[in-house]
């Protein structure tokens, strides 16, 4: 099983917060973009004659802001140019303030089935300071139109002046709107990003305030049924992403359009992160990829590592000796032994303890150090 991506680098405003490859102001190209996402798509059929996906993810940018056709002829060449599963999971990433009766049933008739809804926050107030387009009551009518779908929020923590009951109201909008699915990220400040400033200025809470905002959520999120399967994200039993689990489990998946990665085999690589570098690629036959790399053994080890313990259920240690060959605990007695205190382990599953799960890094580190130079 492995999973596809497609990137649509468009949005009507640029996000105070926003480091992705988005470009509010050329909305104008979407019909030659997507005449090359198209193309793209072709080109690497042959390649994965033999792959079968059983998940498919539109992120961005703002997916929801382009003509809905368009998202339509995308799912109509992936399902022409490769082996995808009936069942598959087909997630769209949209915002509140972009998403009408009429997109959304271009969307059904296509097979969409899973929505991605970018609410942030339940405050207007804040949402304009962070360059978002819609209101909290566009979110709760984008639920109710999408209200016999899957549905996800995303929900940032961190924010100017954020307390705990403000994230437990934003908490209860999300639910409030019949979400499933909620994932709770911290805002990142991004050097050249307008919030950047926000943070050098001691305008947003410092890594402390953030971890208790963290726990806060976490605890809440508990209480309403949404278990944490991930450090990031919470879901109603059987509602977790399907797509966004074939990453931590380090599966393969291949990535469409403008800034796209993807990890086939041992390999990794990535498109051109500007519209017209994009075009200009395929236009002339090549795939636009901008780098690549060979994953070695040892790296391979600490990333399947690295991604298992980011979630709850952690590492399963037979199936980590079967597909490296190796003995885990041998390998690792070192770093098992410097973090035992933060780790629950097994005879067949090495997980990082609840309460520990937000400040993993240096945890997961210490098996970085236990591979030496081959890491």
């Amino acid at each position: 099983m492995a999973g596809i991506y497609v990137h649509i680098p468009f949005c009507l405003q640029k996000c105070t917060y926003c480091d992705f490859a988005s470009f509010p102001r050329e909305l104008g190209r979407q019909e030659s973009y997507f005449a090359c996402l198209y193309r793209e798509m072709k080109g690497r059929g042959e390649q994965l004659k033999d792959y079968f996906f059983d998940t498919v993810y539109f992120g961005g940018g703002t997916p929801s802001v382009v003509k809905p056709e368009y998202i339509e002829g995308a799912i109509r060449q992936l399902k022409s140019c490769f082996d995808i599963s009936p069942a598959a999971e087909i997630t769209l990433e949209v915002n509140p303030a972009t998403i009408d009766g009429e997109k959304y049933a271009v969307y059904k008739r296509a097979g969409v089935n899973r929505y991605s809804i970018g609410l942030q926050t339940g405050y207007d107030g804040e949402l304009r300071r962070l360059g978002r387009v819609h209101t909290a009551k566009d979110f709760l009518l984008a639920c109710s139109l999408l209200k016999e779908e899957r549905k996800s929020a995303d929900i940032l923590i961190g924010l100017h002046d954020q307390t705990e009951e403000q994230l437990k109201k934003t908490i209860d909008l999300a639910i409030a709107g019949g979400v499933e699915h909620i994932s709770m990220y911290a805002l990142t400040p991004e050097p050249g990003t307008p919030i950047y400033t926000d943070y050098l200025n001691g305008e947003l809470p410092d890594g402390d305030e953030v971890a208790d905002l963290y726990d806060a959520g976490r605890a809440y999120l508990k209480e309403k049924g949404f278990l944490r399967y991930e450090v990031s994200n919470f879901a109603k039993e059987g509602c977790e992403s399907r797509h966004n689990y074939n990453y931590w489990k380090w599966g393969e998946y291949i990535g469409f359009g403008v800034s796209a990665s993807s990890f086939i085999g041992t390999r990794r690589f990535t498109n051109a992160f500007t519209i017209g570098e994009y075009i200009d690629a395929v236009i002339l036959n090549r795939f636009p990829e901008i780098s690549s790399e060979e994953i070695g053994k040892e790296d391979a080890k600490f990333e399947t590592i690295m991604l298992a313990l980011r979630t709850e259920r952690g590492l399963n240690v037979n199936e980590f000796n079967v597909k490296t060959g190796g003995d885990f605990f041998k390998e690792y007695a070192a770093a098992l032994k410097s973090q035992e205190k933060f780790l629950a382990v097994s005879p067949d599953t090495v997980r990082i303890r609840e309460e520990y799960m937000y400040v993993q890094n240096h945890i997961i580190l210490a098996f970085m150090k236990e591979d030496g130079e081959g890491a």
